[in-house]
């Protein structure tokens, strides 16, 4: 067996087990962690990374161009829709009142919500709508 295969398969092996480890770190603080924001940050920041290391453990592996292919596109939507979905379920939470607003350090989207809008009858810049 080549010396360079030999190198890339024990690398490989070893990203596929410190990913898996900081997948398991992940859950355990999806598990212990106490709000709700904690738990969405446990739940898409060392899952992600995670993922990308046993990606990259696989790839070392495989050395395959189709396979490569699709483990780059694996990659990508899970860097795509995991801090989306994380933080549309924080605002949800917010939204809902499932957060203790007083622990925020900055709470811009409470400004956001409590703004008042243009009146039904006048546009973005307040000027009425309709034929003038």
């Amino acid at each position: 067996m080549n010396v360079w295969l030999q190198i890339t398969d024990t690398a490989g092996a070893l990203l596929v087990f410190i990913g898996a480890a900081i997948c398991l770190l992940g859950v355990v603080g999806m598990l212990k962690l106490p709000d709700v924001l904690s738990r969405s940050h446990a739940a898409t920041k060392p899952q992600t990374l995670g993922l990308l290391l046993v990606l990259a453990g696989v790839a070392l592996r495989l050395r395959s161009g189709m396979d490569l292919a699709t483990l780059a596109l694996i990659g990508f939507f899970q860097l795509m829709t995991g801090p989306v979905a994380a933080h549309l379920v924080a605002r949800s939470a917010y939204r809902t009142g499932q957060i203790e607003r007083g622990e925020l350090l900055f709470d811009d989207l409470d400004a956001q919500l409590t703004q008042p809008g243009p009146e039904p009858d006048e546009d973005d810049e307040g000027h009425p709508k309709g034929p003038t």
